[in-house]
């Protein structure tokens, strides 16, 4: 009887032994939570940090569009950037002969001065912005750049998810490289890219966010709209084809269907080029202007989000050609 009182009042001992252990997890659990909740803080305060200047240089940019100069890289006195997408998009309905003519043509389409700028894309990304027509040059140019400048957060948004099992660094240094490229300038503002993106109403916003939303949709595996994404990208193919490696990453194992997805987005945005005046047009520019264009700075956009992926994805990138390699190499057998 004894002994067994003993044994009982070791065995009401050991609940409370039990209720320590786990109330010490819970607690440290719950710290866990609590820093990464503040990590997490700290980590998109920063990323709003860096949407905020790039706010900044659209507000030191914006004069810059009403101005008649000779833009960040040339000597002579063109109309914007944006006027070759006006222009054209314009030309694409009423004059398609015409769609990659330089300067002005007396066909009764805007007139915009000095002359506008040359159309060097492809013909999709002119129903891209066709629905600005609507508005009088200047307006379109700056409505443009105001729909750039709302996808700024978006990117912001992707590259966070996309980066941020990196850890914090990694995020912000990827963050701050694609949205604001730190570059300042007297004449210029915090970043000399953004500056002339804005200042010009260039398109390399538009680009930069297909492409990161490309590899988002791939890393949850959406190959289809991945794909499409990439292929409305391709208006601009040069950052579509150094992108090829990242999509492919982001979309292994389900490569098939985000390829023809791309194709068939490409192919069906650009259907102008069954247009026999826009089909020869397109050929006569690319034989004149050859196959890349100079490098501007606003440029530097896309390619450092292209750059930073790869980066990050060196090492699937480098095991994904390995084994292919591998697999198209003969058997040892044979």
């Amino acid at each position: 009887m004894g002994h067994r009182g003993r044994g009982d009042r070791l065995d009401l001992a050991r609940p409370s032994v039990h209720k320590t252990s786990s109330l010490a997890t819970r607690k440290g659990s719950e710290a866990r939570v609590a820093s990464r909740f503040s990590h997490d803080r700290l980590l998109m305060l920063g990323i709003v940090c860096i949407v905020a200047l790039n706010v900044v240089t659209f507000a030191q940019a914006y004069p810059e569009t009403f101005r008649v100069d000779s833009g960040c890289c040339s000597t002579r006195v063109l109309a914007k950037d944006f006027s070759a997408y006006y222009v054209g998009a314009w030309r694409l309905f009423h004059d398609p002969a015409n769609v990659y003519t330089s300067g002005a043509v007396p066909d009764g389409g805007p007139v915009i001065l000095p002359q506008p700028e040359s159309f060097k894309y492809l013909p999709s990304f002119l129903l891209v912005v066709s629905p600005l027509l609507l508005l009088p040059y200047q307006a379109a140019l700056v409505a443009f750049d105001l729909f750039q400048l709302l996808l700024v957060p978006a990117i912001a948004f992707l590259t966070y998810r996309l980066v941020r099992a990196k850890g914090a660094v990694a995020t912000l240094v990827v963050t701050a490289a694609v949205l604001l490229q730190p570059s300042p300038s007297l004449q210029w503002g915090l970043s000399v890219t953004y500056f002339w993106q804005w200042g010009e109403g260039q398109s390399k916003v538009l680009e930069t966010f297909l492409l990161v939303l490309s590899f988002y949709l791939g890393s949850r595996s959406k190959p289809a709209l991945s794909g499409a994404s990439l292929g409305v990208a391709a208006f601009d193919p040069r950052f579509v084809l150094i992108s090829v490696p990242v999509f492919c990453v982001y979309n292994r194992g389900k490569l098939w269907r985000a390829s023809v997805g791309a194709l068939l987005v490409c192919a069906a945005s650009n259907a102008p080029l069954v247009i026999p005046g826009v089909a020869v047009g397109f050929a006569h520019m690319v034989w004149d202007s050859g196959l890349s264009t100079p490098f501007y700075y606003y440029s530097y956009i896309p390619l450092a989000a292209v750059v930073c992926f790869t980066a990050l994805n060196a090492r699937a990138i480098a095991r994904m050609l390995t084994s292919r390699k591998e697999g198209s190499s003969p058997s040892q057998g044979l």
